[in-house]
C-alpha cells in the first residue's frame, strides 16, 4: 500500500486569522483583489478580468489541492480576518522541487489590509506548512525589487535576501530587478 499524499490540514487558524481553500461565493472577493491595478503592479499579471477570474482564476482555487509530494505543484489559500470574515487576501505555497525538498512562498494582500502584519501572520503559517508539515529544506519567496513593502515582510519573517538579479525579466513593457529571499529548516527552527 503506498503512503497517501501529503495535504495540509486545513482550514488554518492563527490568532486573528483563517487560511482557508476557496469557494465558489469568494468570486467577489477574489475579483476585487485580482482586478485592482495597484495589487497587479508588481505580479507577473496584468489586473484580471470578471471573465478571467470566474473562468481562470477561481476554478483552479477552488479545485481539489495537489499532493504536496509532488513537483510543481502549489495551492493557493483564502485570508479572512477571523472576527469578520472579511477577505484580506491570499498565500501560495509551491512545491518545486520534491528531490531537493525546496518549495516557494507567495502572498498578495488588498491594499486596504496593509500596516496591520496579517501579511506576515499568514505567510508565517506558509513557512510552518512548508518545514514542518511538509518537510521542505529550503523555501524561497520573489518579488519585484521596487515593492519594498514586501522586501520588509520578507526580512519580518526572518527571510535573507540572497540575489539581486539586474533585469532578468521583461514584464508589462519594461525590464525589471528580481529579488530573491531564502530561509532554510535549520533557520526556521531557530527562529521558531
Amino acid at each position: 500500500m503506498s503512503p497517501s499524499p501529503i495535504q495540509p490540514s486545513l482550514p488554518i487558524e492563527t490568532d486573528r486569522l483563517t487560511l482557508r481553500q476557496y469557494v465558489e461565493s469568494d468570486y467577489d472577493d477574489l475579483l476585487k483583489l485580482q482586478a485592482n491595478v495597484d495589487v497587479a503592479r508588481f505580479l507577473l499579471h496584468d489586473a484580471r478580468t470578471p471573465e478571467q477570474v470566474r473562468d481562470e482564476s477561481l476554478p483552479k482555487r477552488v479545485a481539489d489541492l495537489p499532493p504536496m509530494d509532488v513537483a510543481n505543484q502549489a495551492f493557493t489559500l483564502a485570508v479572512l480576518l477571523r472576527e469578520t470574515g472579511q477577505h484580506l487576501g491570499e498565500v501560495t505555497l509551491f512545491a518545486q522541487n520534491t528531490e531537493q525538498r525546496t518549495g516557494e512562498i507567495g502572498y498578495v494582500f488588498h491594499p486596504e489590509a496593509g500596516g496591520h502584519g496579517y501579511a506576515t501572520e499568514a505567510a508565517t503559517e506558509l513557512l510552518r506548512l512548508g518545514f514542518e508539515q511538509f518537510g521542505m529544506h529550503r523555501i524561497i519567496a520573489r518579488l519585484d525589487f521596487r515593492n519594498t513593502a514586501s522586501a520588509q515582510l520578507l526580512q519580518r519573517l526572518g527571510m535573507r535576501q540572497e540575489a539581486h538579479f539586474v533585469r532578468n525579466e521583461f514584464l508589462k513593457g519594461e525590464w525589471t530587478d528580481e529579488l530573491v529571499f531564502a530561509m532554510l529548516a535549520d533557520e526556521w527552527v531557530k527562529r521558531s
